[in-house]
């Protein structure tokens, strides 16, 4: 699987915080890493912020989401190089200083890059995957590949495994032809389409 970076410019407003959760929360979803969807949404929240906090509300910021190895990198970069993250050790009475202790607790490690003009704050958090564009340790996507590799004929390559591009028309293929057969045997394809739809989306959103 490809998961290309990408980022999303946005103003650092307080009411701006709920939509980044959300677009990070069905990225990670279409990426196949639902499971660390809870602790990048806290973090995104927290840097997010750490900027309004810190910086000003209404600071040009940009969320950045890429993969670093086999962690999840989520990021903000904002134009202040100035200011800069500190991790201090907030008690129970303080009205500050937590966010960057929770951060530290559900992130594996976090930092800072300073460039000339702006400042990127980053956390990585650890993925159950193996390789980079490998997929998360899940029986249906184990049994769905095992599957396509019959299916496509490859015998497997590049380290055992059929490039994504033929796994893809090999899925389409298969799908195909599972159509046709439903529909020689009576079934109605719309209706079957509308089941796979339902249940692939209950056990998706249950992930």
């Amino acid at each position: 699987m490809t998961r290309k970076p990408w980022e999303l410019p946005f103003l650092a407003e307080p009411e701006e915080v709920a939509g980044l959760r959300r677009v990070v929360r069905l990225h990670l979803r279409l990426w196949g890493l639902s499971d660390v969807v809870d602790a990048a949404e806290i973090c995104v929240s927290e840097l997010a912020a750490n900027v309004i906090r810190h910086v000003g509300e209404g600071t040009p910021t940009t969320l950045v989401v890429e993969m670093n190895g086999t962690h999840l990198r989520v990021a903000l970069r904002d134009p202040d190089t100035r200011v800069l993250p500190t991790l201090v050790h907030a008690g129970p009475d303080d009205e500050s200083g937590r966010g960057m202790a929770l951060l530290n607790a559900v992130s594996d490690r976090w930092g800072v890059i300073l460039s000339a003009e702006s400042k990127l704050v980053w956390c990585d958090l650890a993925t159950s995957l193996i390789t980079p564009g490998g997929h998360v340790d899940d029986g249906r996507v184990a049994k769905g590949e095992a599957c396509l590799t019959l299916y496509s004929g490859t015998g497997g390559c590049e380290g055992g495994r059929a490039s994504a591009a033929v796994m893809e028309e090999a899925a389409i293929g298969l799908i195909t032809n599972l159509l046709h057969w439903l529909r020689v045997h009576g079934a109605d394809v719309d209706e079957a389409l509308d089941r796979v739809q339902t249940r692939f989306e209950a056990e998706a959103g249950a992930v």
